[in-house]
């Protein structure tokens, strides 16, 4: 995947890059990569770069030069660098006011903004005069190395190492642990320092290794990063592969629609006891629990008391349904994506009467997300689609504006060219519980006695 996709730039963006281990990189190879989309890219820094790195910009110019010249270079050369000055073998940025002025003057698509310092170290807190973010920011990215793993807390390693002591008293000189950097890069007093409420955040974690336990390791960094409702979304890659980003961790919700009246089965299927002692509507939960999915949305409407006593323990949010009788699995849709925090990227839609579920499927579905470009993902078993279906926050305001008698599928069937396909090797996406005999053979499909 490509940096532009990773942090889905928009054209008018104001990007700023944050944090430590490879800001420069980043910054340049996304500029070549949106210059080759055909963009005109602006790139400039708020603090200073190495006189060394301008040559790594195709054209380099300084801010004093007529709007007309750079408009003029940007279309030659698609994309151009922009500073101050030059002294000791440091190029210095404009003063971030000037951001606004370069904005209004330029006929640019975008601009990206080296907008912090770390001495070329892999980690940093910032002191209290950084970073220095433009308040124009539209997307900021902080980046961390994943080098920094197993490395000193120390100054030698980490650039102000100080700040993270006196913030969680790790001993100084202790080695770096996965969860420290998740800490770091999700502290509003320090990865988040400075950054504007109104600016999109995808952190970035730099110097992945394409696969094995460091790549795990990565993920759960990731995860435990969106924890904090700041960010879109956590990049893990190396941007001096060719394809620099492996996957971006995002957060996904899953709608757990059980608000059925059960008729065909005469009792309340989703209550049915299934193993462990646990109801079917329990068994979901935990399946969706052990995949980790960020946060849970559990739509009731017939026997919804008896349905929240259940699940609640498990630490999930449970929404009402009022049109349940008439509304069939649209109205609870609806009912389950308007529950959902604004910071979710995606939804992941589960039946409430599919106790098959399986951990590896919604995996699947969630890898697949996380590593391409596809927001609208279905498992497929023998040609035939099937649930849970994962829907991007961009096709949730379709969905809302369905009429009545409506159905999900209207919408998905209208993008179907967009819909990504996992393979999988079983029943258990196409299979639900409608009447006993479909209780029965669940069963049995489960090995449940």
């Amino acid at each position: 995947m490509k940096l532009y996709e990773a942090f889905n730039i928009l054209r008018g963006d104001v990007v700023a890059f944050i944090g430590a281990g490879g800001k420069t990189s980043t910054m340049v190879s996304l500029g070549y990569e949106l210059a080759e989309q055909g963009w005109r890219v602006l790139a400039t820094t708020t603090t200073r770069i190495g006189e060394d790195q301008l040559s790594l910009m195709p054209a380099a110019l300084p801010y004093q030069t007529s709007p007309d010249t750079i408009s003029q270079s940007l279309t030659e050369n698609r994309f151009i660098f922009i500073y101050r000055d030059i002294q000791n073998g440091k190029v210095y940025g404009p003063d971030k006011i000037w951001v606004q002025e370069l904005m209004d003057s330029i006929d640019s698509d975008v601009l990206l903004v080296e907008a912090d310092g770390a001495r070329g170290l892999p980690l940093k807190a910032p002191y209290p005069h950084e970073p220095v973010i433009p308040p124009e920011t539209s997307l900021v990215i902080p980046i961390a190395s994943l080098s920094i793993l197993g490395k000193p807390l120390d100054e030698t390693h980490v650039y102000n190492p100080d700040a993270i002591i006196e913030r969680y008293g790790f001993q100084k000189g202790n080695r770096i642990k996965s969860p420290w950097i998740a800490q770091i890069i999700r502290d509003e007093t320090l990865g988040l320092y400075g950054v504007p409420s109104s600016a999109r955040v995808i952190a970035f974690l730099n110097q992945a290794p394409s696969k094995g336990y460091a790549r795990a390791r990565a993920r759960l960094i990731s995860k435990l990063a969106l924890k904090s409702n700041r960010f879109h979304g956590v990049a893990i890659g190396s941007v001096r592969a060719a394809n620099p980003i492996y996957e971006v961790q995002r957060p996904i919700g899953a709608v757990v629609l059980a608000a059925g009246l059960s008729t065909r089965m005469g009792q309340s299927k989703i209550l049915l006891p299934w193993d462990n002692n646990k109801t079917i509507i329990e068994h979901i939960i935990e399946q969706l629990i052990v995949s980790r999915v960020d946060y849970i949305v559990v739509v009731t409407g017939h026997m919804a008391q008896e349905v929240k006593d259940i699940v609640k323990p498990l630490g999930v949010k449970v929404v009402f349904n009022r049109s349940y009788k008439t509304g069939e699995m649209l109205s609870s849709l609806k009912a389950g994506l308007k529950a959902l925090p604004d910071h979710i990227a995606a939804a992941m839609v589960v039946l409430g009467d599919q106790p098959r579920i399986q951990p590896k499927v919604i995996y699947q579905v969630l890898s697949a997300y996380a590593e391409g470009t596809h927001d609208l993902i279905a498992p497929s078993y023998k040609m035939k689609r099937g649930h849970p279906i994962l829907i991007g926050r961009r096709y949730w305001n379709e969905i809302l504006k369905l009429p009545r008698h409506g159905a999900p599928r209207d919408v998905i069937n209208a993008h179907n060219d967009q819909i990504l396909y996992i393979n999988v090797d079983t029943d258990s996406v196409l299979k639900d519980v409608d009447t006993p005999e479909d209780y029965v053979r669940e069963r049995w499909q489960a090995g449940i006695d």
